[in-house]
């Protein structure tokens, strides 16, 4: 299988919570690393989510969602650089 995207990342995004996966090169060829963690809503835990992907390198991602709840997620990402080159 080839690889679309070496940096991804997939987002579920809830009411008060954001669950995001980063999957990326592992330490050795073929290998893949993913790593999970839970951010607030808030500002301040949406900041922390954008700095925490490109912190990885993230530069293309998927994002599931029940209602409006994706639209302070999109609108904090859409300004961070990586995610909007």
């Amino acid at each position: 299988m080839d690889i679309v995207n070496a940096r991804c990342a997939g987002l579920d995004v809830h009411k008060a919570t954001v669950v995001a996966c980063v999957r990326v090169p592992g330490a050795r060829r073929g290998e893949r690393h993913a790593e999970t963690k839970t951010f607030a809503t808030t500002t301040y835990g949406l900041r922390q989510l954008a700095d925490w992907l490109q912190a990885h390198g993230a530069t293309a991602g998927a994002m599931e969602s029940t209602g409006v709840y994706w639209r302070p997620v999109y609108a904090a990402l859409e300004g961070a650089s990586s995610w909007s080159s």
